[in-house]
């Protein structure tokens, strides 16, 4: 019988929708934030998109019930946290933008993923029998 792990299919089924809206979102900001354009198009295709790919990757692995599902979770949301926490610095302190500017959601955006990566990083993942 598997342990039970409380919160594993919503946050692999959030992971999965999540990840998917973040690749035109990233697009997005690339045309039409013009500010750090040049940083916004590095991160982007240096982090960003494959950082998403991953996540939808490692979320389908989560869904089909993969063990290796929970390390690529874990590669994925550090990559995520490896980029959004200096761009989200960067853009606080460097254009002074205000709570509802993009600074603010990709910080917001780094403190969900740190607390994903918490709960990823549960020993019970790894213990239970899974496929």
């Amino acid at each position: 019988m598997r342990e039970r792990v409380i919160g594993y299919w919503t946050l692999a089924w959030l992971g999965l929708i999540s990840n998917i809206i973040a690749l035109p979102f990233i697009t997005l900001i690339i045309i039409y934030v013009p500010p750090l354009r040049a940083a916004n198009i590095t991160l982007a295709s240096s982090l960003g998109w494959p950082a998403a790919i991953v996540g939808i990757v490692a979320s389908s692995a989560l869904l089909a019930e993969r063990k290796w599902g929970v390390t690529l979770t874990l590669v994925s949301l550090s990559m995520v946290i490896a980029g959004t926490a200096p761009y989200s610095i960067v853009r606080l302190i460097r254009l002074k933008e205000g709570i509802f500017g993009i600074g603010s959601f990709t910080f917001l955006i780094t403190l969900l993923s740190i607390m994903a990566l918490l709960y990823w990083c549960n020993p019970k993942h790894r213990r239970t029998i899974r496929l």
